[in-house]
């Protein structure tokens, strides 16, 4: 069936080439409304004014529509598009062209004009003819609209997006692009290509060599090119068209013709412009999805982390707790032999307390930590008394193990200065310290302190540093499996609970020790090439001023 546009005898619109006219607001309200034919549908032009769309003369694919008028009040360009408009029990398809109006360089209100399309013999259209006859895209449009739309795996849309566009255009190959901001890079997540032409799934793009990849994402309209650097993906004819939300671009559609230069209508065009705006919301709600299924995951790993805690740290509590009992009441029941037993009895009471001590306040440091109440004091620290410190604590509970233990500082002229909390990094070292001596059995533990000077000064807390004091403890322990490093750090996780058990500790001390020396500016990291391999965890501080090396 042949189309036309139906006659215009009104002198007013002769000058507008338009028969339906109205102005309107984003939020779907008519500001203005002429029809030349509303007499004869029954309409009442005045009483159009003023109302909500939805309940007078409205389109039939009303949400469609609502979405043409945002984008165009959002990118402040004019668009021409075919809808059909309902009135009671009257169907008429327009041709509109919808145009911004520019108030203050801003847009809030849009001026709608329209023809109604006719059939040459003057009869009235059915839906059937306008999708195949005046819009032969808009069926195409629909079926690939609602696969990406009925589904939340990312996936899915990729595939079914370069398949179905691919192969109804006919081009040799259709990609699909997710797009990482902050990188501002561009990676090919799925593709619809033909033989003999290469597949280039999974490559990576660097917006800062594709000028018109960039391009595209600004503009968020489709672009044609055909000129092309020497690392593309041998296109002669390529349009792009980023995908968005929101007018935020999250990935970019490409099609690709290889074989010849190609002439893209712009039926194709407004086709693949509207499909991309489908899909850019297709992502961007398979994202929000699959962000909510991983925090779900990690919330139910969390819970049942703090559970296995909660049982570890109940027995790590009460077995100093009856330790202390226990002695005590040896001692009261006069149950020492002479006064020296009795001193041992009391003397084992108190290691007890102090380690039912140190357990305590580990509970109530993270307690602090996860409520955001830590606050440190931060000032100049000599390396050197850290260092003899944690000597004189620890080096007994090496040997008392037949283990070696060493400690090994740089030789320097003026004492080595870090930034930080005196009392805090102690306790980060005799923490580590501790852990490497609890899980060695055989070797020895060394602790190895560097300096080291970047090129140009660190910020850290708005003040400027010369660099950094890297402190390793290294063991010959029982190291961790690869896969099991990457959580370690992660509050309430254990890297083995039933070790732990076997062990001793809650758990919590790398945790802790993490976030003290982040709250001090610097970093903390693990290594163990595996079970049974030792293991290494590094720190770093600010250095406070740089000292004189001696070589």
């Amino acid at each position: 069936m042949q189309f036309a546009l139906a006659p215009d005898n009104s002198i007013l619109l002769q000058g507008l080439a338009s028969e339906l006219i109205f102005t309107q607001d984003a939020t779907g309200r008519y500001l203005s409304f002429y029809w030349q034919a509303a007499a004869e549908h029954g309409l009442d032009p005045e009483q159009v004014a003023g109302q909500i769309m939805v309940n007078t003369f409205r389109p039939v694919a009303l949400d469609s529509f609502c979405e043409r008028i945002r984008q165009v009040l959002a990118r402040q360009l004019p668009k021409r598009c075919q809808y059909q408009f309902q009135y009671g029990e009257h169907l008429v398809w327009f041709d509109l062209v919808i145009t911004p109006i520019l108030e203050n360089t801003a847009a809030n209100k849009v001026l709608v004009l329209g023809r109604r399309l006719v059939s040459t013999d003057g009869s009235s259209t059915q839906e059937s003819d306008m999708l195949f006859g005046a819009d032969p895209y808009y069926k195409l449009l629909t079926k690939i609209a609602k696969k990406v739309r009925s589904t939340l795996d990312l996936d899915t849309i990729w595939h079914e997006t370069v398949n179905n566009l691919g192969e109804a255009l006919g081009v040799n190959r259709c990609l699909i692009f997710a797009y990482d901001r902050q990188a501002r890079k561009l990676q090919v997540q799925a593709e619809y290509v033909q033989q003999p032409f290469r597949p280039v799934v999974g490559q990576k793009l660097n917006l800062t060599e594709h000028n018109y990849l960039h391009e595209a994402l600004l503009r968020l309209e489709p672009i044609v090119v055909e000129e092309f650097g020497a690392d593309t993906f041998d296109q002669q004819s390529e349009m792009v068209v980023a995908t968005c939300y929101q007018n935020e671009p999250n990935g970019l559609i490409s099609l690709q013709q290889c074989d010849r230069r190609r002439q893209w209508t712009p039926a194709e065009m407004e086709l693949v412009g509207d499909l991309a705006d489908q899909v850019g919301t297709a992502i961007a709600h398979a994202t929000l999805y699959k962000h909510l299924q991983e925090a779900i995951v990690q919330a139910e790993e969390a819970s049942r982390l703090k559970s296995q805690f909660l049982a570890n740290t109940s027995h790590e509590l009460r077995t100093p707790l009856n330790g202390i009992i226990g002695f005590l009441k040896l001692v009261l029941e006069g149950m020492a032999d002479d006064p020296e037993e009795q001193m041992d009895f009391i003397q084992e009471a108190h290691r007890s307390a102090l380690h039912l001590l140190n357990i305590i306040n580990d509970i109530l440091d993270l307690a602090k930590i996860e409520a955001g109440k830590m606050e440190l004091d931060l000032a100049p620290v000599k390396l050197g008394d850290l260092m003899n410190d944690l000597d004189d604590f620890t080096r007994n509970q090496a040997e008392q193990k037949s283990l070696s233990f060493e400690i090994e500082v740089p030789q320097t002229r003026d004492p080595i200065i870090v930034y930080g909390n005196y009392q805090r990094l102690l306790q980060i070292l005799l923490n580590l310290v501790g852990n490497a001596i609890k899980f060695t059995h055989e070797g020895g533990i060394t602790v190895v302190a560097s300096v080291e000077i970047p090129k140009k000064k660190i910020i850290i807390h708005n003040q400027e540093f010369p660099g950094w004091v890297k402190v390793q403890v290294t063991d010959t322990g029982i190291g961790l499996s690869l896969e099991k490093q990457e959580k370690l750090f992660q509050t309430f996780y254990q890297g083995d609970g039933s070790r732990t058990r076997q062990y001793g500790g809650t758990g919590l001390g790398l945790a802790i020790s993490q976030r003290l020396i982040e709250a001090m500016g610097g970093e903390v990291k693990f290594f163990s090439l595996g079970e049974g391999l030792g293991s290494t965890v590094a720190f770093t501080v600010p250095l406070y001023q740089e000292p004189f090396l001696v070589s």
